[in-house]
């Protein structure tokens, strides 16, 4: 169980409307950097709830990394144990795990290697050079999920 469940980052109607537009263009086959659209069973009506992601492709991944915390998402997440990820046509139906804080550091650091352009504004002090101390430090305010897709 996470050690900090309350920490999240809401988004404002600005970063309301750009996941929007992201979401738009990954239900299309347009996946900007990697994105695609992620599709989790609400935790309380049982309907498909919908959100651009970053899946990290990563040994032993891929992983899916909340940079804004505890969300909506993550919240659903748990509670579904799997849910879809979409490009285009292309939907994979997957199962999610949810890792240790002491098993996130190198999946943090490469998560902000790569998206930490967009991402990191919700990771505070710590960035893709940060120390392994510091990364786990911060752990505990990022769920992280390997997941794996169904056959």
């Amino acid at each position: 169980m996470p050690q900090n469940p309350v920490h999240y980052m809401r988004p404002n109607w600005f970063d309301t409307i750009v996941n929007d537009f992201v979401g738009w263009l990954a239900r299309r086959g347009i996946s900007l950097m990697g994105t695609a659209e992620l599709a989790v069973r609400g935790r309380s009506t049982g309907e498909w709830r919908r959100i651009p992601v970053n899946p990290l492709p990563y040994e032993g991944g891929p992983f899916l990394i909340s940079a804004r915390g505890h969300s909506q998402w993550v919240r659903n997440l748990r509670a579904a144990g799997g849910g879809r990820l979409r490009v285009g046509r292309r939907t994979q139906h997957f199962t999610a795990v949810e890792l240790p804080d002491e098993e996130k550091p190198a999946l943090l650091r490469s998560y902000l290697k790569r998206w930490g352009w967009e991402v990191g504004r919700f990771f505070g002090d710590i960035d893709a050079d940060s120390t392994d101390e510091e990364l786990l430090a911060a752990a505990h305010k990022h769920p992280v999920f390997r997941i794996t897709i169904a056959r």
